[in-house]
């Protein structure tokens, strides 16, 4: 363009200067004439470039005096150089060549700044997809901001209340979402994120919900940049992988008989719930418990379902204690006076009822005098007895009876009848405990009366009914051949402290759980996604292109949890993890945040340590999480 304003200039002068030279010889009606002549000669171009039309020539004298410059040429005498009209007519045919050219730049120019949808854009709404995204990206970021302030050890409680009128106080992440009204599918997915944690590892639950939070505010700034989800979906995956090849070489080996650092580990699962003042006491219980059920053949594998939690309100969370053996927050079913304490106790587990059969629902019986009445009782007593008779001949004295939810279990008159045989009845055992209990008495249940066979009996040394607090617990000990199970009795003052204790028991059953799964301890307050930023944002400078971009926003997104940490603790954040990264950068990988000191110190020497597949369970769950939700570009409701 500035080379044709300079042409254009360049013509200018021509003109200028063949009209100065001659300014005389150039009358009123030759600039007529040459106007016109532009005129035709703009007519002539146009129809050339129209070859279905023919061109239009004004050939006549008196309409033009100069109808074409070959003609003036031809019929003028002296040279052209100085015929100042054949001058003008040069420089005008020049400067119309010009416009033209000046003109075709113009529109083509116009018509690249004027918005062309793509190829694929003409099919497909952008503007939609990038709404659904953005919606997704902002109830997923939504939901973490609402449990951020739960996490560490100084974080805040929550109240939660239902429906029912029912209220629970915590601040761990999984009860939190698991009683919240989630609707925004992607605010479940953030939900479900929290109990898969939950399930893999135990711990970590508002950790896996905040870390993804700060991925889905990266994301969001790196599509506002314009990159392509799927390119930033390729690099959390690549950054998700090489965050666990350096997290597992930061680790720290540790073996089952090295009690104290398991002892460590569930401690500081326990530090940051309702009931950290009693860790002491309760890190120790849930090493003991889970050592207690691994299997030598099977050391790796610890199924927390043969842990049994039995909550009993009163007294403190400190009078928890485990039991070797069973233990039912029930009752002796004593109504007809039975006994309530049974030494060398051979021990039934019964899944059928003792009482009389009853007809199909179709079906009836007509009674039709007091006779029949007195026979048809007579054979109910007899068949309760004849049931009696068969247990008492295989020596058992105590039944287990599995709650029924068709008819009572037992009957007032089966209670009369098993009184007098001495044997003790605990009934209405819930159907999922059927299994434990008859795992840890080494026994078979019982499924009818025609089985009921001696080599289906578990024993004991004593089988009794205790008084606690303001009600009874029955316990079972001295169980001969136990099966690899422990029974776990928790006490708290009030519903909301028995609850949170029982959770929090859990999370340290986990975290011991991982430690026997994957036997790696790692450094906790902050210090591993403080390394995991330096390293990555090292890493992704040797990257090219978008990727790398990627990875260190990957990088910059982990920082949020010494952060959020340090924020909760009242700390100021921004110089905390300004002074870890000076602390990492000089090679201090175990330097983390001392929330209790307020203070950045050597985290591993502070015995503040959690398993390594809770940290990796963390960013593998949240990248996946992050990935789905970023790929997603539109919702389909069906019915």
């Amino acid at each position: 363009m500035t080379e044709l304003i300079r042409n254009l200039r360049v013509i200018q002068d021509d003109i200028r200067t063949t009209l100065g030279g001659k300014k005389e010889s150039l009358t009123a009606d030759d600039l007529n004439h040459l106007l016109m002549w532009s005129s035709d000669q703009q007519l002539n171009r146009r129809s050339t470039q129209s070859p279905t039309q023919p061109a239009k020539r004004f050939s006549s004298p008196s309409i033009c005096k100069y109808p074409t410059l070959e003609e003036d040429l031809s019929s003028s005498k002296e040279r052209p150089e100085s015929n100042p009209i054949i001058g003008v007519q040069r420089s005008l045919s020049a400067f119309l060549k010009a416009q033209d050219l000046y003109l075709s730049k113009m529109a083509a120019a116009s018509t690249a700044s004027r918005p062309r949808a793509s190829k694929s854009e003409s099919f497909v709404d952008n503007k939609r997809k990038e709404d659904i995204r953005s919606a997704n990206i902002n109830a997923g970021r939504a939901v973490a901001d609402a449990v951020r302030t739960s996490l560490g050890p100084k974080g805040m409680d929550k109240m939660i209340s239902t429906a029912s009128g029912e209220v629970i106080i915590t601040n761990d992440g999984a009860t939190i979402l698991n009683k919240m009204d989630v609707l925004q599918p992607a605010a479940k997915m953030m939900v479900e994120l929290s109990k898969s944690q939950d399930s893999a590892a135990g711990d970590g639950t508002t950790t896996v919900v905040v870390l993804a939070g700060a991925l889905l505010r990266v994301c969001q700034s790196l599509l506002a940049s314009g990159i392509h989800p799927t390119v930033i979906s390729d690099a959390l995956h690549k950054s998700c992988a090489k965050s666990v090849d350096i997290l597992t070489a930061m680790a720290v080996p540790v073996e089952l008989t090295d009690r104290d650092s398991l002892v460590k580990s569930a401690s500081t699962s326990l530090n940051s719930k309702v009931v950290s003042q009693y860790s002491t006491l309760l890190a120790p219980l849930a090493v003991d418990a889970v050592l207690s059920v691994i299997d030598p053949e099977k050391p790796e594998i610890v199924d927390l379902r043969d842990i049994k939690i039995v909550k009993k309100l009163g007294g403190t969370v400190d009078d928890t204690h485990t039991v070797n053996g069973l233990v039912f927050d029930k009752k002796v079913s004593h109504a007809a006076g039975g006994p309530t304490r049974m030494e060398n106790a051979k021990i039934a587990v019964i899944q059928f009822q003792i009482s009389p059969p009853k007809t199909d629902i179709e079906q009836s019986i007509v009674v039709s005098d007091y006779t029949q009445m007195d026979r048809i009782l007579k054979e109910e007593r007899n068949y309760i007895l004849g049931m009696i008779k068969k247990i008492k001949a295989t020596g058992c004295n105590v039944l287990l009876i599995q709650k029924s939810i068709l008819r009572d279990a037992v009957t007032d008159l089966s209670l009369h009848y098993l009184a007098k045989a001495k044997i003790m009845v605990i009934k209405d055992v819930e159907r999922d405990e059927i299994e434990f209990v008859t795992k840890t008495l080494n026994c078979l249940p019982i499924a009818n009366i025609e089985h009921f066979r001696a080599e289906k009996l578990g024993h004991a040394d004593l089988v009794e009914e205790a008084s606690l607090g303001d009600g009874k617990i029955l316990k079972i000990t001295g169980i001969k051949d136990m099966g690899r199970t422990t029974s776990v009795l928790v006490r708290g003052s009030n519903q909301l402290v028995l609850d949170e204790a029982e959770r929090s028991l859990h999370d340290a059953l986990c975290v011991v759980r991982c430690l026997v799964s994957k036997r790696f301890l790692i450094a906790g307050g902050g210090a591993p996604e403080i390394e995991l930023s330096r390293q990555l944002g090292a890493w992704a400078k040797v990257l090219h292109g978008m990727e790398g971009f990627c990875v260190k926003s990957f990088a910059e997104a982990l920082e949020v949890i010494p952060y959020t940490l340090a924020e909760n603790a009242g700390l100021n954040p921004i110089a905390i993890v300004t002074e870890l990264r000076n602390k990492h950068a000089q090679g201090e990988i175990n330097s983390g945040i001392n929330v209790r000191k307020g203070q950045i110190t050597n985290i591993l020497e502070e015995n503040v340590v959690q398993p390594l597949l809770v940290s990796t369970s963390a960013i593998t769950l949240a990248t996946e999480c992050v990935r789905m939700i970023l790929k997603i570009d539109d919702i389909v409701t069906v019915r």
